[in-house]
């Protein structure tokens, strides 16, 4: 990949210091419930977009890997902790958290992987009641809040 007009999604890690870029949709969007990606992700699950290197690149900065298991890598920025990838060692593939992308709204999952320990509670997320932001801490407390998360764009 070397044209940014080329990307089709982008993302990175918190602080910004590790950005990576898509030249093509993701083929799959899963979430995985086994033990070791919640370890990984420090959540419930693991939320991943699975895409071809070859459509993928590194563009600042780069990862630094855990290799968490016999046939995989973890990458997460050495910076912030951020959990940015799972790639098998020596495939052609690599999922991206979900989270780390700039519009994660655009990656829907569409299967669950490691179903054997997932939460019993997760499948009722949804009717749980909820607020924004902004009502859990009100206008004033928001007001005083400085951010130092990279912005969701290059």
């Amino acid at each position: 990949m070397t044209e940014a007009s080329k990307r089709v999604l982008t993302g990175g890690c918190q602080c910004g210091a590790v950005r990576f870029a898509l030249t093509a949709a993701p083929e799959k969007v899963s979430i995985c419930h086994c033990r070791m990606c919640q370890k990984a992700s420090g959540a419930p699950f693991a939320s991943f977009a699975d895409i071809n290197r070859a459509d993928f690149a590194w563009t600042k900065g780069q990862p630094s890997f855990f290799r968490s298991s016999s046939i995989a890598d973890r990458g997460y920025c050495a910076a912030c902790g951020t959990p940015l990838s799972f790639g098998r060692i020596d495939g052609e593939r690599i999922e991206i958290m979900t989270g780390a992308f700039d519009r994660p709204d655009r990656l829907v999952p569409t299967r669950q992987y490691g179903t054997e320990s997932r939460l019993g509670w997760v499948v009722g997320i949804a009717n749980l009641p909820s607020q924004t932001t902004q009502q859990n801490y009100g206008p004033e407390k928001m007001a005083t809040i400085v951010s130092h998360q990279h912005p969701d764009h290059d």
